[in-house]
């Protein structure tokens, strides 16, 4: 188990024991930990990008040796981040125990706990050839499975958990620097406008919802199945009734008033999800016209993401 020592001398025989002092230029340390897979690199890459000493792949008890480090009076080092998770070998008790330790020494410090669904994990393993460091001659959700049991206490104490499933690499980077990094009272807005199918599952970490599946579906046309909401044959289609101009003459003046009022509030990410059956055609047609309307606005910071848009079409 690794533990902290005092940032100080022991004390000498009779010496009254007092609380340890930090005084050090130290104004945060984030701990960043989590399933394999759900995107630590990532979060490292926030931090980094904001200045941040950041170490990945960090064991627990190398922590307390970078506390002290960072926190000697000759370092000017005032926020630091780590990766610290199963890569580090024994994990579970070690980790918790820094983690009571920066309790105790009164150090500011946040947890934040990256998670995934299983399926996520494995689906992410595959598409990049590696082994999970705890099956590395095994299945990859066997490793998950034996990692979930070490994860549950620590997920407990953490500061933020954050759900990854179904959220690109932009969508976490933003969602980790609105929760933990400062924000301006008023700066530009982050607005991701995501494309996704209810029949693959609902969305996360959404802010607004818009399910169009009334719109004529181009799954339904044989030529069409295989194209996309990118392709202007399958847009045309939507809009040959009228509606689709009908739904835009609604929503634009809504989405006028709405986004003003958040830049107004100093939000610092909103999530738009527009939703049809499987996510390739309608749902993919409308976020990237919304997209593309708004992403000249000086206070916003527009990007859009295909949630389901490369599973392959089946029944809808």
């Amino acid at each position: 188990m690794a533990v902290l020592r005092p940032l100080r001398p022991l004390r000498a025989a009779g010496e009254r024991e007092e609380k340890p002092v930090l005084e050090s230029r130290l104004e945060n340390l984030v701990v960043i930990t989590g399933f394999s897979g759900a995107g630590k690199s990532t979060a490292m890459n926030v931090f980094e990008d904001a200045g941040y000493f950041c170490v990945d792949n960090l064991p627990p008890e190398m922590i307390r040796s970078l506390v002290e480090l960072v926190v000697h009076r000759g370092t000017k080092v005032e926020r630091a981040a780590v990766v610290s998770d199963v890569r580090g070998g024994v994990y579970f008790e070690g980790l918790q125990a820094v983690v009571d330790d920066l309790d105790a020494l009164g150090l500011k410090h946040h947890v934040l706990f990256l998670e995934a669904s299983e399926q996520t994990l494995v689906n992410r393993y595959k598409e990049t050839r590696r082994r999970h460091p705890l099956a590395p001659d095994g299945s990859v959700a066997a490793g998950v499975a034996a990692e979930r049991e070490l994860l549950t206490q620590l997920r407990e104490r953490a500061d933020l958990v954050i759900d990854t499933t179904g959220m690109s690499a932009t969508s976490l980077r933003e969602k980790i620097a609105a929760e933990l990094l400062p924000r301006k009272a008023v700066g530009r807005l982050a607005v991701t406008f995501m494309s996704f199918g209810f029949k693959h599952g609902p969305p996360r970490d959404e802010d607004l919802v818009l399910d169009v599946r009334f719109l004529a579906n181009p799954h339904y046309e044989a030529d069409l199945r295989e194209l996309t909401g990118l392709d202007p044959e399958v847009v045309e289609f939507i809009g040959r009734d009228g509606r689709l101009e009908e739904l835009y003459e609604r929503l634009d003046p809504l989405l006028d008033f709405l986004l003003p009022q958040y830049v107004a509030e100093g939000k610092a990410h909103l999530m738009i999800a527009v939703g049809c059956t499987g996510g390739r055609h309608r749902s993919v047609a409308i976020a990237e016209r919304l997209a593309a309307r708004y992403s000249d606005e000086p206070d916003l910071d527009v990007s859009v993401a295909h949630r389901d848009i490369d599973k392959a079409p089946r029944g809808a």
